[in-house]
């Protein structure tokens, strides 16, 4: 239904239709959300809006770009205060095909000069349109409109002038028998007795509209019995909008940071929801073209640190660990963003205050000494509901392993080193071994060189003369992928809570359960977990000399 259909079938009706200032969509919106019956393009509020006054400063077209931003933000009809019309007779007809042709369901125009003043500036010279020459506006913008539900409000500001009740009257007489639509008898009096006395003097069948801003003591019901069809809240959002932000920006000021105005300002969601970006997302999926799923990562970051590393993570994790000017998480989150990873989230435990990363979420391993790897993992668990990176929080990587596991379409794939024999290592590697045949290990591959194996035990207990190579600490997971992970761990959870062994070996608890044991009781269950082979390109941080080696090594 036309925004003209819906205004005229309101005005049908028998209540007052209580309208709305605004000056922009997202206003309107506002306005429309509160229970607005329609909303007024107000004047003084697009003017207000561009810092000027309202005295025909903005043009026809500046008004009518913000009536149409409204118009296009709302269901409700919208009536816009054109003014005197932008001119005479002829310049109030292109007013009306203009705004007629955006979407407006009607029009204001008041018997005001060029140019107009505020109706409340107080101490400017004030002065009004011959009677004839506004009611000729009133018929040529009857004249020019095409849609016969377009409505024409003529308003007089003889009242506003000082100009008495009788030249109000004779006025708005005029312009009711020239053709409009309705009547807004305007006042600034202090209570609503003037605009009463009005509306009981008044003689024609034409309704009348108020604008209840200097007298805001009267009710819209009275309004209504009284005889007025349209009720106008013209400004108040407005000067609501403005004092609350002259005080929430004047305490940032103040107090030098944005905490301080916690609780007197909406959540981002809130404008989200108002600007439609629910409807965007809709609007992507149904009709863009399927890119790669999003993918979410999950940083372990909640163990303590090996005992020579104690002195520089004493107050904080490994993850929080400077190398060359960026410490090893935030070096993680930049390789993650670049390869589209921006979804981010990191489980905290030993000295977790410290992981202060934006736009970061965290979860806390609050049992983080007496729990292990896949404790902390199954804190972030609703994380794992779609394509997800599980990695270790003190490991570096090059970009490019990381793609390669992103481009790979199994359920779980891991990243494993080919030159696993050429890196000292510190402690117990995760060596890896594969159920198929792989190439002489020491070989070097360029990427694409060699397709991914399937794997067939991993963990420190692998022997090395057996090893095909070593997990980096770093896989991705498809959502079937994470939803075998939970299935594993939920089978543990239950097992264990009957005395039974939890089939994570060789670790006799949950509690004491690696991701290589989760890894191995996939394996057990028939799960192809694909290896990826990479050659170098990576480093842990687990012992002071593997930290003194990132210095020299890390660009």
């Amino acid at each position: 239904m036309k925004a003209t259909t819906r205004l005229r079938q309101a005005l049908a009706g028998d209540a007052p239709i209580i309208t709305g200032g605004a000056h922009n969509g997202l206003s309107a919106r506002l306005v429309e959300r509160a229970g607005f019956g329609a909303v007024w393009v107000s004047g003084f509020e697009v003017s207000a809006s561009h810092g000027v006054p309202d005295a025909n400063v903005l043009t026809m077209t500046d008004m009518l770009d913000a009536a149409t931003s409204i118009t296009r933000a709302v269901e409700i009809p919208a009536i816009a205060d054109c003014d005197n019309g932008y001119g005479n007779a002829v310049n109030v007809m292109r007013t009306v095909e203009d705004f007629e042709r955006a979407g407006i369901a009607g029009i204001c125009i008041e018997d005001n000069i060029f140019p107009k003043r505020c109706s409340f500036y107080a101490g400017v010279k004030r002065e009004l349109a011959e009677v004839e020459e506004h009611a000729g506006k009133v018929r040529a913008a009857k004249k020019a409109q095409s849609d016969p539900d377009f409505v024409v409000v003529a308003r007089t500001e003889a009242l506003i002038a000082g100009w008495g009740m009788a030249e109000a009257l004779k006025r708005t007489r005029a312009y009711a028998d020239a053709g409009a639509d309705l009547i807004l008898i305007h006042s600034k009096a202090p209570t609503a007795d003037e605009v009463l006395s009005f509306a009981e003097a008044w003689d024609r069948d034409v309704p009348l509209v108020a604008v209840p801003t200097k007298y805001p003591d009267v009710t819209v019901d009275a309004l209504g019995a009284a005889g007025f069809k349209i009720v106008i809240y013209a400004n108040q959002g407005l000067r609501a909008m403005v004092g609350a932000a002259q005080r929430v920006l004047g305490e940032i000021v103040e107090k030098r940071q944005a905490r301080c105005i916690d609780g007197q300002i909406v959540p981002l969601d809130t404008i989200y929801d108002l600007v439609g970006v629910p409807g965007l997302k809709e609007q992507e999926k149904a009709f863009l073209p399927a890119g790669a799923p999003p993918v979410t990562a999950i940083c372990l970051a909640a163990g303590a640190s090996h005992a020579s590393l104690a002195e520089l993570t004493a107050d904080r994790p490994k993850a929080m660990l400077d190398v060359k000017g960026r410490t090893i998480l935030a070096r993680q989150v930049e390789v993650l963003n670049d390869s589209g990873v921006k979804d981010i989230a990191v489980v905290r435990g030993y000295r977790g205050d410290a992981i202060d990363l934006p736009n970061i979420r965290s979860y806390q391993n609050d049992a983080w000494e007496s729990t292990d790897e896949a404790v902390s993992l199954f804190a972030a668990e609703q994380e794992l509901r779609g394509r997800s990176v599980v990695l270790y929080g003190d490991v570096l990587f090059d970009r490019s392993i990381l793609e390669k596991l992103l481009v790979h379409d199994a359920d779980v794939v891991i990243a494993v080193d080919r030159a696993f024999h050429e890196r000292p290592h510190g402690g117990p590697a995760d060596l890896v071994t594969f159920r198929d045949a792989p190439p002489p290990p020491g070989t070097r591959y360029i990427s694409g060189g060699e397709g991914a194996h399937r794997l067939a035990a991993i963990g420190p207990d692998v022997a090395p003369e057996n090893a095909h190579g070593e997990w980096i600490g770093l896989m991705v997971l498809s959502e079937a992928g994470g939803a075998r992970v939970r299935e594993v761990w939920k089978d543990a959870l239950a097992r264990e809570g009957k005395g039974d062994d939890p089939g994570l070996a060789p670790a006799a608890s949950t509690d004491e359960a690696k991701l290589t044991h989760l890894l191995g009781a996939l394996v057990a269950r028939g799960v192809d977990v694909a290896c990826v082979p990479v050659y170098k390109g990576w480093l842990e941080i687990d012992t002071f000399e593997d930290y003194r080696r990132a210095w020299s090594q890390v660009p």
